[in-house]
């Protein structure tokens, strides 16, 4: 006889916090596990206040010899801005190498037939430190990233090391206005099983919004819910909004914050 096989996240409900442009990848990859799947987008997604130093930086990027992109944000920002001069990330020159922090930030290059010339092992900044394949004294490096929050460790690292290292502002991410309604309810009545957060933002954001939706009482109606985050910086920022944390991922990415789920809710 046939049995149906039973996927790990089978009758388990989660609510992922990635911004809404971001959400398809992460609820196919949990849906295929047997989850049902909860939006909270946790950030919004918009340009910086000015666009002119990231613009000043690509007119002189001949002059740099690394780009380092860690979010794919930063790179559709620059493939933008790159466009509206009549150019692209494609047609940069041989000179200057690319980094991509993470293997989504890797793929979105590849798909803009950009081949990086180096992705750090963990999908972390401390990784690219540690890993970087080239001495960095006397390099210039371009560092695109959010404009507000995020670690600055690469710009102080690699400046330490002897870079000179120019960070500009490449987009924001804020907080939305609201927590879509049939998410509201199912955590105003706890029947989720676990929250899952992909950076520091999401997190904070997250805290927010529930206790603005929810009342004081906020942190009492979610505790048998998980809260369970993609790395460390991720875990530090949980552990501040919320007072804990069950599970951290071991592999920073969607397939590692996955399988950290899973462990967390059959634990």
């Amino acid at each position: 006889m046939n049995l149906e096989r039973i996927l790990p996240l089978t009758g388990k409900t989660v609510v992922l916090t990635r911004s809404q442009d971001q959400q398809a990848e992460a609820r196919a990859l949990f849906e295929n596990q047997g989850a049902r799947v909860l939006d909270l987008p946790a950030l919004v997604i918009g340009p910086p206040d000015e666009w002119a130093p990231l613009d000043d930086a690509l007119q002189d990027i001949e002059n740099f010899h690394w780009i380092i992109f860690s979010s794919s944000n930063g790179v559709m920002a620059v493939e933008h801005r790159l466009q509206l001069i009549g150019t692209s990330l494609a047609v940069l020159p041989k000179s200057l190498k690319v980094a991509a922090v993470g293997r989504k930030t890797a793929r979105l290059l590849e798909s803009l037939d950009v081949i990086p010339d180096f992705v750090p092992p963990k999908f972390s900044a401390d990784s690219l430190i540690k890993h970087f394949p080239v001495p960095a004294l006397g390099l210039r490096i371009l560092i695109p990233r959010v404009q507000t929050g995020g670690r600055n460790i690469l710009f102080q690292e690699l400046s330490s090391a002897g870079a000179s290292v120019i960070e500009v502002s490449a987009y924001e991410s804020q907080c939305p206005k609201e927590i879509p309604r049939d998410t509201l309810t199912e955590l105003a009545t706890a029947k989720i099983d676990a929250i899952l957060f992909t950076s520091a933002k999401t997190a904070a954001h997250t805290a927010h919004l529930i206790e603005e939706a929810l009342g004081s009482d906020w942190e009492k109606i979610l505790l048998g819910v998980k809260i369970i985050s993609i790395g460390p910086q991720t875990s530090i920022s949980c552990r501040k909004c919320f007072n804990r944390l069950d599970k951290e991922a071991t592999q920073y990415d969607l397939e590692g914050l996955l399988q950290a789920c899973i462990k967390s809710i059959q634990s």
